[in-house]
Formats: C-alpha cells, sequence, structure tokens
C-alpha cells in the first residue's frame, strides 16, 4: 500500500513505508524502528545499537588462506625478510596499505611500498612490478585491493620466486591467479561464514589479515619482547577506505565506521589531521566527511596527480611533510573537479541519445581515465541506470570505468564479457567495475551488457520508491529529533539515511538560492513552520512545483531531516527529495 496514499508524486514515483509506522511511537523507540527497518532482527537488536567490534568480528581464519598468509607474514617478520606490498591507487587501496604498513613498522620490519600509476600502468599489478620488488629484495609482497584477475603477474612473480599474499575484495572467476595466498571474501570456494562478509573493502579485509598475524605471533611468543600493537588504533583508516569505497554499510562495517570515527576524533595520525585542515573541517569528521571531503582527496593523487600521494600521506611522521602532501592533494582535488565538469557535460550529451538502453556505455577520445569513475556516478545517478564511461586512447583501446544500481550485479556481468572474449581484462564488484576494451569493441560489448543485464535493470526500475521512515508533523522537523535519527547511524551505502514526510503544509515562501537550489517555508495547520531547502532542484519538476506553489495548496515534503549549520546555526530543516499534493 502507497504511504499517505501517493501512488505518484512530483518525480513521479510512489511512497512507500520502510515500516508501517506507529502513531504511538515514543522517540526513545525510534533507533529501533529505523535498525528493524533496515533489516535487522528484532532479536538483534542490542547488537546493533551500538555496534562494536568484538560483537562483529568473525574468526579471520574462517576465510580461505587467511592463515597461510598470515603464517608467511609471521614467518618473514621473525626472519627479518623483506616485505613489499602492493596497493590499488584509490582511496580502498591506500588505506589498506597505510594499515598494513603502520602495523608492520610497530612489529619493527620496514616495508617496501609500491603504487601504479594509473595512466602508465593501469590497474593491479605487473609482472614487471613484482618481479622488480623482488630485484629490490622483497621475498614477499602483499597486494591489497587487487590481484584477484592477475594471473600473468603473479606466474611471473612465482617464477621470479617471490612470494605473492593478496588481499582483495573483487570478484573471482572460478579458476584463481596462482598466489601463495588468496584471501577475499567473494572467491566462490569461500567457506559459508566468509562468503557472509563479502561486502568488506579490502581495507577491511587487510585490518583481519592484521588481526590473524597478531595472532599467529602471539601465538609464536613474539611479543615476549616487545609490546604487542593495538590494531584497534588503526581503525581511522579502515572506516575511510570502508565509507569511500562505497562498501555497505551493514554488520562489521558499519560497526568499523563507528569505531573508526572514533579513533579519527582523536587525531593521532598525522595525515590524517593534515588532511582535515586542508579539507577546511572544523569539527571531527563525520561519515559524510568521510566519503565527501577526505576521501576524494586522497582518491585524487592516483586520479590526477602521484598516485602514492596518499600512501604517503597516510604513513607520514612528519607533521610538516603531511602538511605539504595535504596541500598538494587538496590542490590536485580542484584540478580534478575541472577535469570532471568537462568530462561529465560530454558524457551525459551522448548517455541522453541512448534512448534508455538499459546500461549507458558512453566512449570518446580525450577523456581523462582519472575521472571516468567518478563521471560513470554522476550518469547513473541523472538517468538511475547502470553507467559506463570508456576513455579511449591513442591506440583505440578503451579504458573503463562502470557504476551500477541496486540489484543489478555489473561486476559479474562485465567478467562474464571478459570470459566470452569481448575485453581485454574486466572484473569489479556488484556496484562498481572496471574494464579494457579492445579497439573496435565497443558495439560488441554494448549488445551483450545490455542483452545480460536489461531483466535486471528493468526490474529494479520497477521497484523503484521513496522509501519513508516516518511521518511528521510540521512541529516535529527539530533539533532532537535530528540527535535520535543519528543514534541508528552511520549511514551510508546499504544502510540508507532516514528519510521522512511531514505534513500537511502550506509554502510561505519558495525561492532559488546559490547554485540552483531551492530553499523556502513551510507552515502546518496549527501554525507550526520549518524551514526547507531541495538542492540542485530549481530546472527539476521537484524545483518548479515548490517554486510555484506558495499559496493555500496543501504538500507533503518528504527529505531528510539535518542540522542548518549554515553561519554558526543549529536549528533543523528538511532536505526535500520529493514532494506530493496533500
Amino acid at each position: 500500500m502507497a504511504a499517505l496514499n501517493i501512488e505518484r508524486s512530483v518525480s513521479g514515483q510512489p511512497w512507500r513505508w520502510r515500516r508501517e509506522p506507529d502513531p504511538s511511537l515514543a522517540m526513545d523507540d525510534l533507533v529501533d524502528e529505523l535498525l528493524l527497518g533496515r533489516g535487522v532482527e528484532r532479536s538483534d537488536l542490542a547488537r546493533h545499537r551500538e555496534p562494536k567490534i568484538r560483537d562483529f568480528l568473525p574468526d579471520p581464519s574462517c576465510f580461505q588462506d587467511m592463515d597461510k598468509g598470515a603464517r608467511r607474514l609471521a614467518d618473514a617478520l621473525q626472519q627479518g625478510e623483506q616485505i613489499a606490498i602492493f596497493g590499488d591507487y584509490d582511496v580502498d587501496g591506500a588505506t589498506s596499505a597505510a594499515l598494513l604498513v603502520l602495523l608492520l613498522r610497530r612489529l619493527g620490519a620496514d616495508p617496501i611500498v609500491y603504487i601504479p600509476d594509473r595512466l602508465m600502468e593501469g590497474y593491479g599489478p605487473s609482472g614487471k612490478a613484482l618481479v622488480e620488488l623482488k630485484a629490490r629484495g622483497a621475498a614477499i609482497a602483499i597486494c591489497v585491493d587487487c590481484g584477484a584477475q592477475a594471473f600473468e603477474a603473479l606466474d611471473e612473480a612465482k617464477n621470479a620466486g617471490l612470494d605473492v599474499v593478496v588481499v582483495d575484495h573483487h570478484q573471482c572467476a572460478t579458476l584463481l591467479p596462482l598466489a601463495h595466498a588468496l584471501i577475499n571474501p567473494n572467491r566462490l570456494d569461500e567457506s559459508e561464514d566468509g562468503a557472509a562478509h563479502g561486502h568488506l573493502a579490502a581495507v577491511g579485509m587487510a585490518f583481519l589479515l592484521g588481526v590473524a598475524l597478531l595472532r599467529e605471533l602471539r601465538s609464536r611468543g613474539f611479543f615476549e619482547t616487545i609490546d604487542e600493537p593495538k590494531i584497534i588504533d588503526l581503525l581511522d583508516l579502515v572506516a575511510l577506505g570502508t565509507v569511500a569505497d562505497v562498501a555497505r554499510l551493514k554488520g562489521l562495517n558499519r560497526a568499523f565506521v563507528t569505531q573508526g570515527l572514533k579513533v579519527m576524533s582523536v587525531r593521532q595520525n598525522i595525515g590524517l589531521v593534515a588532511l582535515a585542515e586542508a579539507a577546511r573541517l572544523v569539527k571531527a569528521p563525520s561519515c559524510r566527511d568521510l566519503g565527501f571531503a577526505l576521501g576524494p582527496r586522497i582518491n585524487a593523487g592516483g586520479r590526477v596527480g602521484k598516485s602514492d600521494l596518499g600512501v604517503r600521506l597516510l604513513t607520514s611522521t612528519d607533521p610538516e611533510e603531511a602538511r605539504e602532501i595535504a596541500a598538494e592533494l587538496d590542490r590536485l582535488n580542484e584540478e580534478r573537479r575541472a577535469i570532471e565538469m568537462l568530462v561529465c557535460e560530454q558524457a551525459e550529451e551522448q548517455a541522453a541519445k541512448l534512448n534508455g538502453a538499459a546500461v549507458l556505455t558512453v566512449m570518446a577520445p580525450g577523456w581523462h581515465p582519472g575521472v571516468i569513475g567518478i563521471v560513470a556516478g554522476r550518469i547513473k545517478e541523472r538517468f538511475g541506470r547502470p553507467a559506463i564511461v570508456i576513455a579511449e586512447t591513442e591506440d583505440g583501446t578503451g579504458k573503463g570505468s562502470g557504476r551500477s544500481i541496486s540489484g543489478v550485479d555489473l561486476g559479474a556481468a562485465v567478467l562474464a564479457a571478459k570470459d566470452s572474449g569481448l575485453l581485454i581484462a574486466g572484473g569489479g564488484h556488484a556496484m562498481a567495475a572496471g574494464l579494457t576494451l579492445a579497439p573496435g569493441g565497443l558495439e560488441p560489448f554494448r549488445e551483450f551488457i545490455n542483452d545480460r543485464l536489461a531483466a535486471d535493470v528493468d526490474r529494479s526500475i520497477g521497484e523503484r520508491a521513496l522509501l519513508l521512515d516516518a511521518l511528521l508533523a510540521p512541529g516535529g522537523v527539530a533539533g532532537n529529533l535530528c540527535d535520535a535519527l543519528e543514534t541508528a547511524g552511520p549511514y551510508g551505502a546499504g544502510w540508507p539515511g532516514p528519510r521522512v514526510a511531514a505534513g500537511p503544509a502550506r509554502l510561505l515562501k519558495a525561492g532559488i538560492v546559490g547554485d540552483g537550489h531551492v530553499r523556502g517555508i513551510a507552515c502546518g495547520d496549527d501554525g507550526k513552520t520549518f524551514k526547507w531547502i531541495a538542492f540542485r532542484s530549481a530546472a527539476t519538476d521537484l524545483g518548479q512545483a515548490l517554486l510555484s506553489s506558495t499559496g493555500d495548496r496543501r504538500w507533503w515534503l518528504a527529505g531528510t531531516i539535518k542540522r542548518d549549520e549554515w553561519n554558526g546555526g543549529n536549528a533543523a530543516e528538511m532536505h526535500v527529495e520529493d514532494a506530493a499534493l496533500a
């Protein structure tokens, strides 16, 4: 049944209750209702009200090859062997590499770090790079956030006598590359307990490897002569990598982020402190800050600058060096935004001409490979469909990045296209994927990906509705409600922020402010008012409806309740996402 009997709102969608609201619900019960609405069983509410690591952490041994990898690392530490870390150039890769670097340093090692150049080397380990690490004295290399599809590279490493431990989370094929240990919850032969953690980012898996390593060293008496490091102190990195990689914030991931934000507030990581200052964050970072302020700046190094800047920042021990790197990342982020705007405009023009294809696949020469993933996300949000953006290189090959919608496994489809001979390389996970396209291969790939995913996309779009958590009278939009709603966080991918409907209300004021935002004041029948804003909506059906509706018409407004902290304020306001006549 439609919420408030709204089958078609201003934006053309039905409204549904995530859970049927209870009118007698007390504020103290609201958190439980939000948790239940996000799939928590009533018998498990206590664990989820304040998610702690110890309540969600699995035994690392449940993952295939975890103990084998931990034993090899422990051997290297005890025998004084040189350890190398090969990381991906995005935030997940940078935080994974930084976590292991900091942990290994505390255990007496000085690991080599290798982050490939996005433009010159591309994604994942190459045989050349791994052999180079062997030549530099490494006996073991840990590949983080990459390696699940690195068949040739790992063969070359083995032939060179380099042991490789892969710590990844991207989807695997039936056949696995030859590694000393391949730790990945998305292995097809993973245990049931391990596979249940397939939503973890690579940095979460790196943390679990760290837990397994400390346990192995403890059993060997390693800490009889040195203090055992507190790996919990590295949860700030786990939180950043998890949020920035848009991993689903359920179960262990939610505990990682909850506790990681607490660690971050202590400001013990010199690099993160410098980055927060460069991002002009005046308060302890929030979950949103990780995704929209800190993450993009770490990413900017790999996208348009030097790929190792993120790891260097996060492992820095010199505050002045950290400030210099953070300033450079801030500058590169501004450069990235300018490049992104240009590519996004051109890509959206192409996407609009694809006549509602199941997957919007666009390609052009001259697009910067460092921003195509972000642009794919923008196109996905604008058109509500999976999007793949491909940058054509000088030799005619294409480097692509895709983003998907709920219920559509893009990574598996890209892997299937690779297995069918339509791609030179490709892989990923459900919501994101990367690929390399051969010259002239665009149309065959388009046909394959559309045919494979059309039914899933139609199903996802058909089931789309605006999900509401609560119904408010206009006077209910208040600060104490903001506090109650935040208690059920942190919110993010897979753990959506609470959305409420407020009304019925008349719109007393409505006008355009800033960069196309529509702002106004709504008033209930009892005279209670609240402020609202609909971001970047002036040119949309929603914005036009709100701008033309001041007067006697009564409305339901749907959106999120936030504190308005502009110019030091602290009142509550609604961020409007949709509206319907009452």
